[in-house]
């Protein structure tokens, strides 16, 4: 569907979750000296102005990434606080960092980067504000550029898949997607995004994936207030393949910033 835009929900929660963890995988795969690649199977525009009547209207932002800064729940030296101090020095104090950006503010000259957006407009954005890195994007199915580019040269690096969910399909369509892609790239970092909402429906998909025994696979979940009354969100979750040595001591970090929050 090419209904979703982001841009309602940049810097929420959920961003903070999903891009604090992405930001640490990519900060220890860089430690090597060794060329890498990054691939987005849904990412958005890449860059959001939260100052932007939708960011502001839904009033996530404020209760997510501006309230993680004001209170300082990452220190300086966490690449997710370095990610989003060289964006804003770049672009400007109410700017947040998609995925995309993240990723071009931690990753070198040597690493490759793809992205693939379905969406007209976001699609044209993340042109625009991806250009300026070398980095590759797609107007095309995410799933199948996925499938088309693995194993990816350099073979080293991760691959996130973070779509909306906008159909429920999507949920019993996942479990089957990452076991093909890691049977592609076993050596490559596989991370799936996804809501917690008050129905659970993540449930049978998360069975579903721990059943196929995956390698090195770590699940990480944090709970939060629903935006506003209303909103079915509860939380956020993580399921990474591959994951590398620390990422549970990271997770850790997650869950003492979360459990201060209250739960949905």
């Amino acid at each position: 569907m090419l209904s979703y835009q982001h841009i309602y929900h940049a810097g929420n929660l959920a961003d903070v979750q999903k891009h604090a963890l992405l930001a640490w995988v990519l900060d220890y795969l860089t430690r090597k000296d060794k060329p890498l690649t990054f691939l987005e199977t849904h990412s958005g525009r890449g860059l959001y102005q939260l100052d932007a009547v939708e960011a502001v209207r839904t009033g996530e932002a404020a209760a997510g990434i501006e309230r993680a800064l004001r209170e300082k729940w990452f220190p300086a030296d966490h690449p997710l606080s370095q990610a989003l101090e060289a964006v804003r020095t770049r672009y400007g104090g109410h700017t947040y960092a998609g995925s995309p950006m993240i990723a071009a503010s931690l990753l070198r000259d040597q690493d490759s980067m793809h992205f693939a957006e379905l969406h007209p407009q976001e699609h044209a954005a993340l042109s625009m504000t991806m250009s300026p890195f070398g980095a590759k994007t797609y107007k095309q199915d995410g799933y199948e550029l996925a499938h088309s580019l693995l194993p990816p040269t350099p073979r080293r690096g991760m691959l996130l898949i973070d779509p909306s969910y906008e159909v429920k399909s999507e949920y019993d369509r996942l479990p089957g997607v990452i076991a093909k892609l890691h049977r592609k790239w076993n050596v490559g970092v596989l991370a799936l995004w996804y809501p917690i909402l008050i129905d659970r429906r993540h449930e049978p998909m998360i069975t579903a994936l721990k059943k196929q025994n995956l390698p090195k696979s770590e699940c990480h979940e944090v709970r939060f207030p629903a935006a506003r009354e209303g909103h079915r969100m509860i939380g956020s979750g993580m399921f990474v393949v591959n994951a590398p040595f620390g990422f549970a001591e990271e997770t850790r970090r997650l869950d003492a910033i979360f459990a201060g929050l209250g739960h949905g």
